[in-house]
C-alpha cells in the first residue's frame, strides 16, 4: 500500500503529460515559456485574483513574496509553530525574526486571538498557514492586521483549491504562496509554487525579483534571485489544473469516508463551517503514537507525522530565545498527530482496510494500558 499514489493519475493522462512535454521540447522555449504565462492566467482566474506568479518552488513563494514587501533585517514576523520548516526559514534567510504564536487546537491553523498579543513595535508581517488543506480564520486575523497596519501573506502550499467563506485560498490576503510539490493537492512532477496578488505594484515587484531583479533584459533594479518555473512543469500543471476540480471533489469524498467511520472513535480532522478544506493530508490523534504506527506497519500500512516537533522547538533554535517560546497545544498536538493514506484514488478497499487496523490498534493498544 502506498501513502498517495502518484502514478494514478499519471497514468490516467498519460498521453496528455507526454503531448505537452513534447510541445515544449519541441518549442525550445524551457524557460518562461507561453506555457508558464498560459499557467499564471489560469491560475489566477481559479482563485479569483489580478495576477499569479509562477516560481520555482513553494519556499520560493514565500521569499519572493516578503522580499516584495520589503521584509529585511530586524523585523519580526508573526507565524505559526505548527508547520513544515519553510514557512521560518524563509523569514530567517531575509534576516528577520520568526515570532511564534501558538495554534487553535481544533483546527490547528495560528489562533487568531493571540496574535495581538505578539506585535512589536518590530513587527512587519503576519504569516497564516492554511495547514492540512483547511484556510486559517483570516477574517479575525484581519482585524488584527488593520489595526496595526500589517500585511497578512497566506501559505497556502497545502490548500490551493481550499476555500474561506466562499472565497479562494490564496486570494484572501494581501498575497499568498503555495506550492506545487508533486504530493500537494495540485502538484507537478518536481518543484514549482506560485504567488497571488490583486496588488499591481507587489505583483510588479514579485516578477522582478524572481528574474534576477530585472526591470528589462539586463537591466537589473533590486537585489533577485532565479526563481522561475520551467515551461515543462508548466505544461505538467497545465494538465492536471484541467481534472482539479475534479480531483477536489474526489478528495471531500475519501475524507468523508474517513470522518464517517472515525466518528466517536479519534479525534478527526475539525473543519470549519464556514471553510472548504482540500485535505492536503488526513490527519488524526491517537495516544501511544509510535506503538500504533508500528502496529499499522506490520499490516503493510504506511503512515507519517505532519509534524512530529512544532517549529520552536527544531534544534536550530536550541540556543536562541526562540527555544523558550511557549506554545503549549502546539507540543502537544505534534505529539499526537498521525497522517493516513490519502489520495483522490484511494481504493475503498484500502481505505476500509486502513480504518480497520487503525481501529484494531488504537483498542489494542488501550487494553495493554489497562
Amino acid at each position: 500500500m502506498k501513502f498517495i499514489d502518484l502514478n494514478i493519475p499519471y497514468q490516467a493522462s498519460r498521453e496528455a503529460f507526454h503531448a505537452a512535454i513534447h510541445r515544449v521540447l519541441e518549442s525550445g522555449q524551457y524557460i518562461q515559456g507561453p506555457e508558464v504565462r498560459e499557467l499564471e492566467e489560469r491560475l489566477a482566474g481559479f482563485v479569483g485574483v489580478k495576477h499569479g506568479i509562477a516560481m520555482a518552488s513553494g519556499t520560493t513563494a514565500l521569499q519572493v513574496g516578503m522580499m516584495a514587501l520589503g521584509i529585511g533585517p530586524g523585523d519580526e514576523v508573526i507565524t505559526t509553530p505548527f508547520s513544515f520548516f519553510a514557512t521560518a526559514e524563509t523569514i530567517m534567510l531575509l534576516g528577520a525574526k520568526p515570532v511564534f504564536v501558538d495554534i487553535d487546537p481544533k483546527t490547528y491553523n495560528i489562533n487568531p486571538a493571540l496574535i495581538e498579543a505578539a506585535v512589536t513595535p518590530k513587527t512587519r508581517l503576519i504569516i497564516p498557514v492554511s495547514l492540512y488543506g483547511q484556510c486559517a480564520d483570516f477574517d479575525a486575523i484581519h482585524e488584527v492586521a488593520v489595526k496595526y497596519h500589517l500585511p497578512v501573506l497566506e501559505d497556502a502550499a497545502q490548500s490551493l483549491g481550499a476555500e474561506y467563506k466562499g472565497r479562494c485560498s490564496g486570494g484572501v490576503t494581501t498575497l499568498s504562496a503555495t506550492s506545487f510539490f508533486p504530493s500537494k493537492p495540485l502538484g507537478c512532477y518536481g518543484d514549482g509554487g506560485a504567488c497571488f496578488t490583486n496588488d499591481d505594484d507587489l505583483a510588479k515587484k514579485m516578477r522582478m525579483i524572481m528574474n534576477h531583479g530585472q526591470s528589462k533584459r539586463y537591466e537589473h533594479v533590486c537585489v533577485g534571485m532565479n526563481g522561475r518555473l520551467d515551461s515543462i512543469q508548466a505544461a505538467i500543471l497545465l494538465v492536471k489544473l484541467t481534472h482539479f476540480p475534479e480531483e477536489i471533489e474526489k478528495r471531500q469524498w475519501v475524507a468523508g469516508q474517513y470522518q464517517q467511520k472515525f466518528k466517536g472513535k479519534l479525534v478527526t480532522p475539525y473543519i470549519e463551517p464556514f471553510n472548504k478544506s482540500v485535505y492536503a493530508q488526513y490527519t488524526v490523534q491517537v495516544d501511544q503514537r509510535a506503538a500504533v504506527q508500528n502496529y499499522l506497519q506490520e499490516k503493510g500500512i504506511p503512515t507519517m507525522v505532519h509534524y512530529p516537533a512544532p517549529l520552536h522547538k527544531q534544534p536550530i533554535f536550541s540556543s536562541s530565545e526562540i527555544a523558550s517560546v511557549s506554545c503549549p497545544v502546539a507540543e502537544q498536538v505534534a505529539q499526537r498527530v498521525i497522517s493516513l493514506p490519502f489520495y483522490p484514488d484511494l481504493p475503498e478497499a484500502q481505505l476500509a482496510q486502513i480504518v480497520e487496523c487503525l481501529l484494531e490498534a488504537v483498542e489494542n493498544i488501550e487494553t495493554v494500558e489497562e
